[in-house]
């Protein structure tokens, strides 16, 4: 008696083959998936750096234009 419990509480000898498939290409796309998102990431944390650095320059510039350039001024109310 004890045997056919043993036997009846034993998993199948060969899961289904379909859905182990299955679990497998999901779990590779969504590795894909992330990498493609860190890789993409990457790429736009560098392209902002990048525009920031051209945008603020660490050193100052040198003006090349007259300082006597005329500033028109804006009235306030």
């Amino acid at each position: 008696m004890p045997t056919d419990l043993m036997r009846a509480s034993a998993p199948p000898a060969s899961p289904p083959t379909r859905a182990r498939n299955f679990n497998i290409v999901a779990i590779a796309l969504t590795g894909a998936l992330v990498t493609l998102q860190l890789v993409g990431l990457a790429l736009l944390e560098r392209s902002h750096a990048h525009a920031m650095q051209m945008s603020f320059p660490r050193e100052a510039a040198v003006c090349t234009e007259n300082p006597d350039a005329v500033v028109p001024q804006i009235p306030y109310d």
